[in-house]
């Protein structure tokens, strides 16, 4: 259904400022660049892991009698972190996958209302399909742009503008033939369109909330300084800690990228989009109808 908004009141006081920090928190992670995260990343799982390193080596003279319970806490800590890290990884996966079948949608529904367009009387034939092409366009610009940004805000804006003019169009070619097929037909087509973008906005917004990836980073780090701590004080090398850091960071690492469509390096790909613009470009499939026809 088309979108219609009520008029937001803007809030000054403690409380807005408070809705302001709960935001920010919410998309901490999100927020920061993909050299900030690797960094903060880094820091939290290598810099645990050198604690156990070092702590290990300070008590190795006392690990014939904490080697025992030792050994089966990092046993319980490690499977237990393993758990939260497929938990996390596969809600990650699950949002990647919705946004890319909702960018597909989308193109599909724009497709399909664009060749429906094509049938509509004069004039609301010429402008409806003008309409999609900057409709079009301003998809994939919010494809392009980092939610919660001032140009993704102004591509939002740009498509619900488009949209009143979309529906007003319709309306305007329904006056003039009621009972035709292809006004009717048209109409069923536009309301996908709006339907599947309000979804895809949800989508982009849609992000696994901030205490479950800090669950995974302190959880993780945690598991990984009783795994060093405990192998430095069975005199074993840094090969295996280093090698268990390294796997960590990258499942965390990949976890938290997939839920960064915009920002990282594994992005929602917008070529669907674009390919439904580019057909735009080629003359009409269907020729204006004639009021004879009509």
């Amino acid at each position: 259904m088309f979108p219609f908004r009520r008029p937001r009141h803007t809030d000054t006081g403690p409380r807005a400022a408070a809705c302001e920090f709960g935001q920010n928190a919410r998309v901490l992670f999100f927020r920061m660049n993909t050299w900030t995260l690797i960094a903060v990343l880094v820091a939290m799982i290598g810099g645990s892991s050198a604690i156990g390193v070092f702590a290990g080596r300070r008590l190795r003279s006392r690990s014939d009698s904490l080697q025992g319970p030792l050994g089966v806490v990092q046993g319980t800590l490690l499977g237990l972190v393993g758990l939260l890290l497929a938990f996390g990884l596969t809600m990650a996966v699950g949002r990647y996958d919705e946004r890319r079948a909702l960018v597909v949608q989308e193109a599909d529904d724009i497709g399909t209302a664009y060749l429906r367009a094509q049938t509509l009387d004069e004039p609301a034939r010429s402008t409806s399909l003008a309409l999609f092409k900057q409709y079009a366009d301003a998809a994939v610009r919010l494809s392009h742009e980092p939610t919660g940004t001032s140009a993704f805000d102004a591509a939002r804006a740009e498509l619900a503008r488009i949209q009143q003019q979309l529906w007003t169009s319709a309306g305007q070619a329904l006056r003039v033939d009621p009972t035709g097929n292809a006004s009717r037909l048209y109409v069923e087509a536009l309301n996908p369109v709006f339907d599947v973008h309000t979804d895809r906005v949800s989508s982009l917004r849609n992000l696994v909330p901030t205490p479950v990836l800090l669950l995974e980073i302190l959880g993780s780090a945690v598991a990984l300084a009783v795994l060093a701590l405990y192998l430095s004080m069975i005199g074993r090398g840094l090969t295996t800690t280093v090698v268990a850091a390294a796997i960590v960071l990258f499942i965390l690492f990949v976890s938290f990228d997939l839920d960064r469509p915009e920002r990282g390096y594994i992005r929602v790909p917008s070529t669907p989009l674009e390919d439904t613009r580019e057909l735009m470009d080629l003359p009409p499939a269907v020729a204006a109808p004639s009021r004879a026809q009509a």
